[in-house]
């Protein structure tokens, strides 16, 4: 029989798997999964769906009802204690009459830290923290880097062959990777709230930046042109399939801007067309994970303006050559070895014969 640490595990592993339901739908809030348990049983399970919908512990206790009473309650995330969009969870969780709380992370955000857990111990519940923190950390690590840092998370991502290129001399890169390997890259595009790329993918790639049917929901399009030298016909002004941004600098090309309005698509003119201006913006849209898919220049840019917190590199077995192909990143000033930008928390897996490599930024 589990002890009663194993099944505290258990259920807020299935917070996390609740949670992840709504996976690329909550920014700019985290994901959240919730379960309520009496004499054993699970009596009640909820997640929150989305931005502006109740909250995890309001679908649980509801489907709980009067069992509500007396039970432990479950979840990933500390429960709010303010009034936000929608009323907070902590009283909530008080007036169900709840006799003990898992919380499987204290919330980062100053309007609740710690204070959700004070309300419910001063209503007499009895309340553990700590369950499966590591996992609940990783679930919502971009939501604690917005919070933390005002910023959206950034995951750069690329694929380069064994010898370190992205594309032939020529520019031809399709495709470096497997198809395996490009419906991992489509699974990530699930997750994310905007992915970027620079105005050479447009016009050497043509590219289309969505789920591939992975998803109903298509995370915003986002392209970086200073000059608003684009094609005016693309795949990414189909607007009815997915929305598209444009971010380019205050005298731009007024024709191609037109043109692409047109189109549907949303132009905006930026007096620095940045990086890190461009997160910006994206932070004030409400979006948690952005994901680069960009060349090796934009790439280099994204870093030196701390825009990227995570890579996503995938490695052929395969060998182009040549000195001026296309690499991943660009220029970063960095001219010794060992002022080399060092990966944390490495993990390596393999799909069909490409490698996968993720790690943190310092």
């Amino acid at each position: 029989m589990a002890t009663a640490d194993e099944f505290d595990r258990a259920m807020m592993q299935r917070c996390l798997e609740l949670a992840r339901r709504a996976i690329g739908r909550t920014a700019p809030n985290p994901m959240v999964g919730c379960v309520i348990v009496a004499d054993g049983e699970i009596v009640g399970e909820g997640f929150h769906p989305k931005t502006g919908e109740p909250h995890a512990e309001v679908f649980a206790l509801q489907q709980a009802g009067a069992r509500s009473r007396n039970a432990t309650l479950y979840v990933n995330l500390e429960p709010c204690n303010h009034f936000g969009r929608t009323p907070p969870c902590s009283q909530a969780v008080v007036k169900a009459g709840l006799k003990r709380v898992v919380v499987g992370m204290v919330d980062p955000n100053p309007q609740v830290a710690g204070k959700g857990i004070a309300t419910l111990e001063n209503a007499g519940i009895e309340v553990t923290v700590g369950v499966e923190e590591e996992a609940c950390q990783t679930l919502n690590e971009a939501f604690v880097h917005r919070i933390l840092n005002r910023r959206p998370f950034g995951i750069l991502k690329y694929a380069m062959t064994l010898d370190g290129k992205i594309a032939a001399t020529s520019g031809h890169s399709s495709w470096v990777t497997g198809q395996m390997s490009r419906r991992r890259v489509h699974q990530l595009r699930t997750q994310c709230d905007a992915i970027v790329i620079g105005g050479n993918t447009v016009r050497k790639d043509n590219p289309e930046l969505t789920t591939h049917g992975l998803s109903e929901w298509q995370p915003l399009r986002v392209v970086m042109s200073r000059n608003l030298d684009l094609p005016t016909l693309a795949n990414l002004w189909k607007t009815e399939i997915a929305r598209t941004v444009v971010f380019t600098g205050l005298n731009a090309n007024s024709d191609i801007q037109e043109k692409l309005s047109q189109q549907g698509v949303e132009v905006v003119n930026l007096e620095t067309t940045t990086p890190a201006a461009v997160m910006e913006n994206l932070y004030d849209r409400g979006m948690n994970t952005v994901l680069w898919e960009c060349g090796g220049n934009l790439a280099a840019q994204a870093i030196r303006q701390s825009c990227v917190q995570k890579v996503w590199a995938f490695v052929a077995p395969k060998i182009i050559g040549g000195e001026h192909a296309p690499t991943p990143i660009a220029e970063l000033g960095l001219n010794q070895m060992t002022d080399a930008i060092p990966l944390t928390r490495v993990t390596w897996s393999t799909i069909e014969s490409d490698l996968l490599i993720e790690g943190y930024l310092g």
